[in-house]
């Protein structure tokens, strides 16, 4: 857990969206296996949530789930799956929203960047012109929403998206850096691309209904 859980901290109260029966999984399980089934059935019970209620409030709390549950404890929970499930690609898109929120303007200036490269991912992804922080942010929630409301391979294919055109403008910004500026903007290059291809992969399971 996070320092935050100091003398004193009140945490958050959980969304009302999760019912008992899937906070339950939340609760301590040490063993592997009550992990990885805890890891599974919140994100199957999250994403059937919002598909059967229509809800606009409640698919708000769910975009907004890492602000109000703490990334670190969706993290503890889907973190570990494998990227090829719900779980791990859920995990995927909560974690690119929150990076794109800790830096909106790098995010932003590398998808411009890229763009120009890679203009088949750059339109679907969906960023809005011209691709700023304000718009980059827009189209993580937008993307989360979809997730959850719409159609979730589509959601999956937008945030693939994203990360490859990112990880093209990373790839160009570090030709012109020297060392080691040069190496970590390669090796994010590298790791948004790998996210980028599994989330493709986790789209196309999702339509042969085979992600879970």
């Amino acid at each position: 857990m996070t320092s935050d859980r100091s003398a004193g901290y009140v945490p958050p109260r959980r969304p009302a969206f999760f019912g008992p029966a899937v906070m339950d999984t939340f609760q301590g399980a040490p063993d592997p296996g009550q992990r990885i089934e805890a890891a599974h059935r919140t994100a199957a019970a999250l994403v059937d949530h919002a598909r059967g209620g229509g809800d606009p409030a409640a698919t708000a709390r769910i975009v907004a789930l890492a602000d109000v549950y703490g990334l670190d404890e969706i993290a503890e929970l889907w973190a570990a799956r494998p990227a090829r499930t719900l779980p791990g690609a859920l995990w995927r898109i909560y974690a690119l929203q929150a990076g794109i929120r800790r830096d909106p303007v790098g995010m932003a200036r590398a998808f411009d960047s890229g763009r120009h490269r890679a203009p088949v991912h750059e339109a679907v992804a969906g960023v809005a012109e011209p691709p700023g922080p304000t718009e980059v942010q827009d189209m993580a929630d937008a993307i989360l929403g979809g997730a959850f409301t719409g159609d979730l391979a589509v959601a999956l294919e937008r945030a693939a998206a994203f990360c490859h055109v990112v990880a093209t403008g990373l790839a160009l910004e570090a030709d012109h850096r020297i060392e080691p500026e040069e190496e970590g903007l390669t090796r994010r290059a590298g790791g948004l691309a790998r996210t980028g291809t599994d989330l493709e992969a986790a789209a196309r399971m999702w339509r042969e209904g085979d992600l879970s």
